[in-house]
């Protein structure tokens, strides 16, 4: 009955993961990869207007118009060349929107023919994705939006050696001035400035906003956050798309930062220091991060008054976040990577990797020599847990021989262990205490290795090309021998088998359950992590199949020096 009831259990435990596999991931792994492609061959279906410039958030409804490619979007519109190290692109004169950015060195994939990575993109198209700055009015004003035109009178190219400046008049005494800085990176500076012509004094909100009008495909895991994110004074904020679509987040604070972040990639906008500001995480047609400046700027007769804002659209580089985090005041910026719950142990676990990675020039032997470094860390507790497990391995013989004798006398068999345990001195518990005390520890390095972009692309010897990636072979097509086209969960490459056989070698090392029912499920494990870990990114199966490897060799070497004597 028991084998029976094992036998059941392993067959559907095999039909759920076969099952998920291939009634949700396979299908909605094929839609994303539909839709990436009708994006890349006409990246304007469905295409609507953008919405104004409004941070009160009075958007009006999206209006239906032709549908265009992204290029004839861009190619619609007069507009200033950017570029600088890393980015490239333009800027619209039609509401001075920054809207058109690429990163000059990222692709989308690991091919050498492979597009750069498109940050931004025009409103005309369903996937706009752009930036905006400007000013709000409680009066009747006329200000300008994001449909306004605006003149260009300084340079015709913006990069860090020349800013570029635009003026937009509302012919009605006010002048609007626009100067737009880059550094080298990733930061641009935009200074506002109002010229009052008028006969009397205006106040006016700076604003910035962030406009997102389609859900991207995210990976949507437990362990990453994909959607609005920011800090306002201390504190972090994030919100889910779907979360934000269901009900807007408001928010009030004098320091901080909003945006918007994919898994390696981040739009932010960050008000003039010091300045009190509400924020905003909406949806209304598109998602939106904005803040608007709660204290108005006061322009006298004849006089002329200015603010700014700094916005960040590039790449969660970890050196150029903490750069600007220093750099440029921006409060808590480092929060843009998340590093999750263990945020002391994750970071830190990140500086050792790329300094490993510097001395030895790929991230694959740096994630070995972190691991070791992480045994030899804890090669005492390792110790002392290996070495109570192995006399209790060395006890199991003894532990049957009473379990057979008082087989009807449960107490009489826990008080015998009890007393076997004490002659023995040996604590059931503290093989497990040293372990606990690691996974912390394991699960920052686990969270590091996902979230971090410098991980991306990275390759490491043979067959892994991205460690980011799974592994690409597959035992079901002998490793690439046939030419078999297969579906995702046969996909099981050689690292996560190397990481199984490792897991169960490991496994036989260690004590067995004495109930023959948990034995036979902890048999089945490795098999079970098996197919689970395939899909993971090579970098994390590289890291715990070194991991078993090395926890191996130690078991093996004290389990050689255990000795027992139980007569």
């Amino acid at each position: 009955m028991d084998t029976r009831n094992v036998l059941m259990a392993v067959i559907l435990s095999t039909i759920i993961i076969v099952g998920w596999q291939v009634l949700v991931v396979d299908p909605e792994f094929k839609k994303s990869q539909l839709e990436l492609s009708k994006v890349e061959k006409n990246p304007s279906a469905n295409s609507v207007a953008g919405t104004p410039a409004a941070p009160t958030l009075n958007n009006k409804l999206p209006v239906p118009e032709k549908s265009i490619s992204r290029t004839e979007a861009i190619s619609a519109e007069q507009r200033v060349k950017l570029e600088n190290a890393k980015l490239m692109g333009s800027i619209s004169l039609t509401g001075a929107l920054i809207d058109d950015v690429t990163l000059k060195t990222y692709k989308e994939t690991i091919d050498e023919n492979s597009k750069q990575v498109i940050i931004l993109n025009p409103k005309k198209i369903n996937t706009g994705y752009y930036l905006e700055s400007g000013w709000a009015s409680a009066d009747n004003i006329k200000i300008p939006d994001n449909n306004s035109v605006w003149t260009l009178i300084r340079n015709k190219t913006l990069t860090p050696n020349t800013p570029i400046e635009l003026e937009w008049d509302n012919k009605q005494g006010l002048i609007f001035n626009k100067k737009i800085e880059i550094d080298d990176q990733y930061l641009f500076k935009v200074t506002e400035s109002i010229k009052n012509n008028s006969d009397t004094k205006v106040d006016l909100f700076h604003y910035s906003q962030i406009t997102r009008k389609e859900k991207p495909l995210i990976q949507n895991f437990y362990i990453l956050h994909e959607g609005l994110v920011g800090v306002i004074d201390e504190s972090l904020k994030e919100e889910s798309y779907d979360d934000i679509q269901e009900k807007k987040q408001s928010y009030q604070g004098t320091t901080g930062w909003v945006g918007i972040t994919d898994k390696y990639w981040l739009t932010a906008i960050v008000p003039q220091k010091q300045e009190p500001f509400n924020a905003e995480f909406t949806f209304n047609d598109s998602y939106k991060a904005n803040y608007i400046l709660t204290k108005p700027t006061t322009v006298e007769i004849g006089k002329v008054a200015t603010s700014s804002a700094q916005l960040f659209i590039g790449a969660k580089e970890v050196n150029v976040i903490d750069g600007y985090a220093k750099s440029a005041g921006i409060n808590k910026f480092d929060l843009a990577i998340d590093w999750g719950w263990f945020y002391f142990f994750t970071k830190p676990l990140f500086f050792i990797i790329d300094y490993l990675f510097r001395l030895c020039g790929n991230f694959g032997w740096a994630i070995v020599l972190l691991t070791a470094g992480i045994r030899i860390l804890f090669y005492p507790l390792a110790n002392y847990s290996f070495a109570s497990m192995a006399k209790m391995k060395a006890l199991q013989p003894e532990m049957i021989r009473l379990k057979d004798l008082y087989k009807d006398d449960k107490q009489k068999i826990q008080l015998e262990m009890m007393a076997l345990y004490r002659k023995e001195k040996i604590n059931p518990v503290s093989g497990c205490l040293p372990m606990l005390i690691q996974i912390p520890f394991f699960f920052a390095i686990y969270k590091m290795l996902f979230v971090t972009l410098e991980m991306r692309h990275a390759p490491f010897f043979g067959w892994i090309h991205d460690l980011s990636a799974p592994d690409p072979t597959s035992l079901f097509n002998l490793f690439g021998l046939i030419p078999w086209s297969l579906p995702s969960f046969l996909i099981i490459g050689v690292w996560p088998i190397l990481m199984g056989i490792s897991m169960w070698v490991q496994q036989k090392l260690n004590p067995a359950p004495t109930d023959p029912i948990q034995a036979k499920i902890f048999a089945f494990f490795p098999l079970f992590l098996t197919v689970m870990l395939a899909s993971f990114p090579s970098g994390l199966v590289v890291y715990w199949t070194a991991n078993n490897v090395l926890t191996i060799a130690q078991q093996y070497i004290i389990i050689k020096k255990t000795t027992i004597k139980t007569v």
